[in-house]
């Protein structure tokens, strides 16, 4: 798998022939986040009313479902057989829209046989769902225009891409000022060897293609996007012992991580916030990451870079927001990002998570 299009076609073949339901995955990669982390009322009975078919066929490794969608315009890259999509049909409403893209043609062929069906199941006059065949490397080749989205999300496939950089900056680009990507994916302990990119049963697997978790970070910030912020994570099982032969010492976890297009040159500065308690489903404490949470009616500190997100995103009605007088200062050190593992979080499991020390593991 030298080229992007070498990697396209393995998976590709992987996903729309070899692999017949998510029980023919050889990891527990489609279910490792779904029993460490609660889900909201509205998600869980918009889970509930997808049609089984389209379950069968999902290969997700986590629940990136954001709370407060209601009328958003959203869009999934690499939708599958649609299960996400039409969750998140569910919880956009009516006067949202749900666009996934797809670059497989067969779970494409899937996904659109149940439109209507998901309709008519939810009440709505017109279908609020569009399946596109492209790929999330290439949005605007697709018909995705520039600014046009309020969040896009993604479920265990940008680690299947050779290009991470390029869907990252795709999805930025297709982004509204104020936007989020907020995204499961797995990742690897360290930097994936050259090696194991070139087994397409460890790249279908995703062990493969998995990014180390650090260079996330700063693979995020190139391409203009805030500082990565993980929600939740879990190990990943790795059931096939010829796989775990092959993986060496390397270990990987599903994080869901969210990230915002903040407007070029908004100020950043540390101001005190006070969540409303407006937020569907939170009406006491909304749990924006797994560090940060707003009680209803308690006046919060934050950095500058909060302070941001939540005076230009979606949020924004949600909070008072006080600035404070001066700016936030930027300090010289290089930041120390060790609460952004999905590792320690996966094995905090749900905890406090730990501190961190000079270098990250």
């Amino acid at each position: 798998m030298e080229t992007s299009e070498d990697v396209r076609d393995n998976v590709k073949k992987y996903y729309g022939n070899m692999l017949e339901s998510t029980c023919d995955l050889q990891t527990n990669a489609s279910s490792c986040s779904l029993a460490k982390r609660a889900t909201s009322r509205s998600v869980t009975e918009a889970l509930s009313l997808v049609h089984p078919e389209v379950t069968k066929r999902f290969f997700g490794c986590g629940l990136p479902f954001p709370a407060k969608l209601e009328g958003c315009n959203l869009l999934d890259l690499g939708s599958g057989s649609g299960r996400d999509c039409y969750t998140f049909s569910k919880l956009v409403g009516p006067n949202g829209h749900v666009t996934g893209i797809d670059m497989t043609e067969e779970l494409i062929a899937v996904a659109r046989q149940y439109v209507e069906y998901h309709q008519k199941k939810f009440g709505y006059d017109k279908p609020n769902v569009t399946f596109v065949q492209g790929y999330m490397e290439k949005l605007s080749e697709a018909g995705i225009p520039g600014n046009s989205i309020d969040v896009v999300v993604s479920n265990c496939v940008i680690c299947l891409c050779a290009d991470k950089k390029q869907v990252l900056q795709q999805a930025y680009n297709v982004l509204k000022e104020g936007g989020e990507l907020y995204y499961s994916d797995l990742y690897a302990s360290k930097v994936i060897p050259d090696h194991m990119k070139q087994d397409p049963v460890l790249w279908g697997e995703g062990m493969g293609g998995s990014l180390f978790w650090q260079d996330l970070i700063s693979l995020a910030h190139s391409v203009g996007f805030s500082t990565p912020r993980l929600v939740s994570a879990s190990r990943m099982v790795v059931h096939n012992g010829e796989l775990i032969s092959k993986a060496g010492d390397i270990s990987y976890a599903s994080g869901t991580y969210r990230m915002f297009k903040l407007p070029e040159g908004a100020a950043k500065s540390k101001a005190t916030v006070t969540y409303k308690g407006t937020v569907e489903d939170f009406p006491d404490q909304l749990n924006f990451d797994s560090t940060q949470s707003f009680k209803k009616d308690v006046a919060v500190e934050v950095d500058g870079e909060m302070a941001a997100i939540l005076q230009t995103s979606r949020f924004s009605s949600d909070f008072m927001i006080q600035m404070l007088d001066s700016p936030e200062c930027q300090s010289k050190s290089t930041p120390q990002y060790c609460h952004l593992s999905p590792f320690l979080l996966a094995d905090k499991a749900g905890s406090s998570v730990k501190q961190c020390s000079k270098t990250c593991k």
